[in-house]
């Protein structure tokens, strides 16, 4: 199994609400783009649903298109990208989806997590196996 690691950057933020709840709480839908480098170079497009709460802490999960090379093999694949958003801190844990990588990344197996601050940039640890 390889490992890779490395930091990533938001390219784009576009989120919009689509229902206000009691207080500060909301919900929304959010398109972002990432830069990874490091073990994964890669533009990552995610698509995600957030659940704000009335003190600014949030919940989200999504799908995200890697586009780009793991260990000089290039693809595409998708991870579910699930997390939390507390004390200004996004923690996300990743999961590539079966079936979803293609070109030289077919078979692309593995799972990870990012960290990411108001301080960019953000970090990312993925374990994989390729097929």
């Amino acid at each position: 199994m390889g490992n890779a690691q490395g930091t990533f950057t938001v390219a784009s933020w576009d989120e919009n609400t689509y229902a206000e709840l009691d207080g500060n709480a909301k919900l929304t839908r959010a398109t972002v783009t990432f830069d990874f480098t490091g073990g994964v170079q890669a533009k990552g497009t995610w698509d995600a649903v957030m659940c704000y709460n009335d003190d600014g802490t949030a919940v989200f999960t999504g799908m995200q298109r890697m586009t780009g090379q793991i260990e000089g093999r290039s693809g595409d694949f998708v991870l579910r990208a699930d997390g939390t958003f507390a004390g200004g801190e996004a923690r996300s844990e990743w999961e590539v989806v079966a079936g979803s990588a293609t070109g030289e990344l077919a078979g692309l197996r593995g799972a990870g997590s990012a960290v990411a601050t108001s301080e960019p940039p953000g970090t990312f640890t993925f374990d994989y196996e390729l097929g």
